[in-house]
């Protein structure tokens, strides 16, 4: 049996250890690395399964020449020479401003610190910017602007010496499971008190001692509120702050406890309890996310924050910190190349000081003199015809960036596109020109950093599939084909690793917190077994920050006016991710117990919202904003307030015909930090009466259904899609395969029941109806392969069968109609019962909000008889 390799997981910002041991060609088996300082051997659902997502099925692994439809096969040497010579030409005949890359998160540092280096330091632009824009570049706004450089001064140890955490925009029992179980842990040994400040209520609300429902956008308010009422109690100690002149002044005036609770929507009394807990325990850390950065004010709600706990002493202290958290598992490695446009490298700006010492390291013959183009403003150059060439690495802008039919139309106008990517077809790369076929991960070699600053290695497990390399390599064959093959020529990351440091260290003098210096002295055998590590200490623990003074600063801000529900668009869109997602689900799609959780995008309305609507549970409705439209289905929670709506993120052209969320926010940014807003967009929603619903499953795989709702759902062995259609014509019998045919029919109730064999095994079935009801899929799904005759018509076993019902434990594959009957049956009382009895909830933890949950309301259902 092969030895584990020790590698990092490839989703959140926690940045867990993972133990990959190769089973098979392509084939893994997972466990959490106990010796890992960021989840001790925890591991969430995604983390989990991450074995189920290795397989080759969709993968690019050869260079492709020519628009989706037309592209053709070509060898590196042709494709690579094309893309050198485009990128060539346009800043030969348009400067280097015309051309531009997209990158991610999802990068290696090394990888990110090449196509910096190249962009920056030798094409002479810095139009290279990060889907990180869209996550957390208000943060990044935020602590340059408090302390002089993007410093996160917290560690997770902070989460569980915390007396108080409190959690603002941030669901992070769904979003960050393994920080949410290391926090409860806490709470239960020490009785830790956590607030959740969120508009709805999610399942890590569910649990808090308080949640508090803000109106959304209010968040300013809320927490200038608080020191507000911190400097009225004599709990603010500025002496060794840089303070404007008229700071308190200004913030006494509309922050007094009624003005607050009035303009964030709350109840007075939940206010004046949140002010008492924040006051009554020092050790407090605020960890915020998505529902602060993602607004055109994130960066005023992060200062907001960091005024808070500067003001107060609550920071650079075990469990006093303010906490940004990262969503993507290099974010921060990325921040500390330079990977944004707004950064030149290595924590430094573009000050004639910096530019003079980044090119002289790098021997740059044209270093970038300006910031480049943010996400959004780089995305409108294209569609302006300003961007000649473009080079996308890693992400899928075409369904994550706001207003995405803009985005769309940019690139397909755009004159050079290419696109990296470990998928053959995404949504974006149907409009680019060259795709390349990258390293995925299990394959890729290098680095990563999490929320905490914690540095640490992801190794390769699998051989490289086909013809794909790593990002790093094939960025560095583009810049040798552009003349620069001195600068670039590169042969292992560790290399790459060692200037990364080096850059770091080069004339810092402790200017900047970020220096790695002795990392530029690893040979690769020490990079090969680098252990985790921490950068940076404890930041700011001796007083002392980057900034001119050496003082960290105070930044006025004040609560922007809301806008008022509109005629036309009467309900506020927020959006976000689900549990067992991720970003466009090109990893977390192919993996069929992640995919049961949700299998369909829901929007979320309050029950009496959708009664004013004439919306049902279940049922399909169409949610429109200004910038496009798509088809949902309806789910009804009272944790949703009223006038507001929640969709999920994560559905595309390629997995469903509706549930399209990247098409609806508006591309409104922050003035600061560029930051799109995608949690406070105008909407309305109405009810989409179709003729038919049905299913349709599939041995292998297929094609998503040309039809109004049609969502693609991974299950073993095959495929599942959730259909409906407009009328009985609309029926995809074409997408059943060849093969021997059954059917049965009731045309009274509109019913139609076929199945596919081949050799006697099923192979497909389609199951529709107008007004009947449908089986459910679980038993029909294991039938894939199976021996079977017309019975299979009937949907079901012999005899009485419970179906499983929806998925609530990922991890462990345990459906919601098990646990009631656990409860029932063997008289179950508490969430560590059910774990005992089916195993749910025993390992990541993040379904133990939902378990608390079902188990409350069996029991209030049995107390009423």
């Amino acid at each position: 049996m092969e030895q584990a390799v020790r590698t990092t997981c490839a989703y959140c910002g926690v940045g867990c250890g993972v133990l990959a041991r190769r089973t098979g060609d392509r084939t893994l088996e997972i466990a959490g690395d106990q010796r890992h300082p960021a989840n001790a051997g925890r591991l969430c659902s995604k983390g989990t399964h991450l074995g189920e997502t290795v397989g080759l099925n969709g993968r690019l692994l050869h260079p492709l020449i020519g628009r989706a439809g037309a592209g053709k096969r070509a060898s590196w040497d042709k494709a690579l020479d094309l893309v050198a010579r485009r990128f060539a030409e346009a800043v030969r005949q348009h400067g280097p401003d015309s051309v531009a890359f997209y990158v991610s998160g999802q990068l290696l540092t090394e990888d990110y610190y090449v196509a910096n280096k190249l962009m920056k330091g030798f094409i002479g632009s810095a139009n290279i910017d990060t889907n990180s824009r869209l996550c957390m570049s208000s943060a990044v706004a935020a602590h340059n602007r408090a302390f002089g450089e993007d410093v996160v001064p917290a560690s997770y140890a902070d989460l569980e010496a915390a007396e108080l955490v409190v959690l603002v925009g941030s669901n992070t029992a769904w979003c960050h499971p393994v920080l949410y179980q290391r926090m409860m842990a806490a709470r239960e040994e020490r009785g830790t008190k956590l607030v959740v400040i969120d508009p709805r209520r999610t399942e890590t609300a569910e649990g808090a001692d308080l949640h508090l429902p803000l109106r959304p956008g209010s968040d300013v308010l809320l927490m200038n509120g608080l020191l507000a009422h911190c400097w009225r109690e004599g709990l603010v100690d500025d002496g060794a702050l840089s303070v404007p002149e008229g700071f308190w002044d200004a913030l006494d005036q509309g922050h007094d406890l009624w003005s607050v609770a009035k303009g964030c929507d709350l109840a007075p009394g939940d206010v004046q309890r949140f002010y008492d807990l924040f006051a009554a325990n020092p050790r407090t850390v605020t960890m915020f996310s998505q529902g602060v950065n993602q607004s055109i004010r994130g960066t005023d709600g992060g200062n907001a924050i960091l005024n808070l706990h500067l003001a107060t002493g609550r920071i650079s202290k075990a469990g006093a910190a303010p906490f940004s958290i990262t969503g993507q598992p290099n974010a921060m490695g990325g921040r500390e190349v330079g990977g944004l446009a707004t950064t030149l490298a290595a924590h430094r700006g573009f000050a004639e000081a910096d530019r003079d010492d980044v090119a002289r390291f790098w021997a740059a013959p044209n270093i970038a003199r300006k910031p480049g183009l943010k996400a959004v403003d780089l995305f409108r150059a294209v569609g302006e015809g300003r961007i000649k060439a473009l080079w996308i690495m890693a992400t899928n802008p075409a369904v994550s960036m706001p207003d995405a039919a803009r985005v769309r139309d940019a690139l397909a106008g755009c004159p050079f596109v290419v696109v990296s990517d470990v998928i053959e077809r995404t949504d974006t790369s149907l409009h680019a020109d060259v795709r390349l076929p990258a390293a995925a991960w299990g394959e890729k070699d290098g680095t990563v950093t999490n929320s905490e600053r914690t540095v640490s290695r992801q190794r390769a497990v699998l051989p490289l599939p086909g013809e794909a390399r790593p990002d790093w390599w094939i960025v560095s064959q583009v810049a040798a084909r552009m003349g620069w093959s001195d600068a670039f020529g590169y042969r292992h990351p560790a290399e790459i690793w060692r200037e990364h440091a080096g850059l770091t260290a080069y004339r810092n003098n402790g200017a900047r917190l970020l220096d790695l210096g002795p990392q530029a002295m690893l040979t690769n055998a020490q990079y090969e077994a680098l252990e985790p590590f921490r950068w940076g200490g404890q930041p700011f623990a001796d007083g002392h920050y980057p900034t001119a003074d050496g003082l960290a600063r105070l930044i006025p801000v004040a609560q922007r006016e809301l806008e008022a529900p509109l005629a036309r668009w009467p309900l506020l869109l927020n959006t976000g991710r689900y549990r067992d997602h991720w970003h466009t689900m090109t990893r977390t799609g192919l993996s069929p117990r992640l995919a049961r959780h949700r299998e369909e995008p829901l929007v979320e309305v309050h029950p009496a919202d959708a009664a004013d609507l004439g919306l049902a549970d279940g049922g399909l409705a169409r949610l429109h904003t200004p910038q496009g439209a798509s088809l949902f289905r309806v789910t009804l929670t009272d944790g949703q307030r009223r006038g507001e709506v929640f969709a999920p993120i994560h559905w595309t052209d390629r997995t469903a015909s509706g549930g399209r969320t990247g098409l609806l926010p508006r591309d409104g940014t922050d003035p600061h930090s560029g930051q799109p807003g995608f949690k406070q967009t105008p909407a309305r929603l109405e009810p989409v009466a179709l003729a038919w619903r049905g299913f349709l499953i599939v041995r292998g795989g297929a094609e998503l259904p040309g039809i109004p709702w049609a969502v693609r759902v991974a299950v073993p062995g095959g495929v599942l899609f959730e259909l409906a259609g407009e009328s009985m014509t609309d029926i995809p019998e074409g997408s059943l395969p060849a093969g021997q045919r059954m059917e049965a029919s009731d045309p009274a109730r509109g019913t139609r029941r076929i199945a596919v064999l081949q050799d006697g095994r099923l192979i497909a079935a389609l199951f529709v109806t107008a007004t009947g009801e449908l089986p459910g899929r679980d038993w029909l799904v294991a039938q894939l392969g199976a021996q079977h005759g017309p019975l299979v018509l009937a949907g079901r076993a012999p005899g009485r069968q419970q179906e499983r019902g929806a998925v609530v434990c990922a991890c462990l594959d345990v459906g919601l109609n098990t646990i009631v009957a656990a409860i029932r049956d063997q008289q179950l009382v508490s969430v560590a019962a059910i774990g005992a009895a089916l195993g749910a909830g025993t390992n990541c933890g993040s379904c133990r909000p939902a378990l608390a949950r079902i188990l409350a309301e069996h029991t209030l259902e049995t107390a009423h008889g």
